[in-house]
């Protein structure tokens, strides 16, 4: 499956997988992201609801702690 993740085309091994299920197998923490699906920024508890399908567009933007 063919997405766009941040600009750049990637091509993922699984035909359905869930937004959740990605950023876990992608090491990345959701308390710590925003994600823009299609065009809409997302609420952290719709990611387990969210197929992923060839073609989508995600953003994703890790939040960075420091001082």
């Amino acid at each position: 499956m063919e997405l766009t993740i941040n600009g750049k085309t990637v091509i993922l091994p699984e035909e359905a997988t869930t937004l959740s299920r990605f950023l876990e197998v992608k090491g990345l923490n959701p308390r710590m992201l925003v994600v823009e699906y299609n065009g809409e920024i997302l609420a952290r508890d719709t990611y387990d609801a969210v197929q992923l399908q060839p073609g989508d567009v995600l953003e994703i933007v890790q939040m960075m702690a420091g001082g």
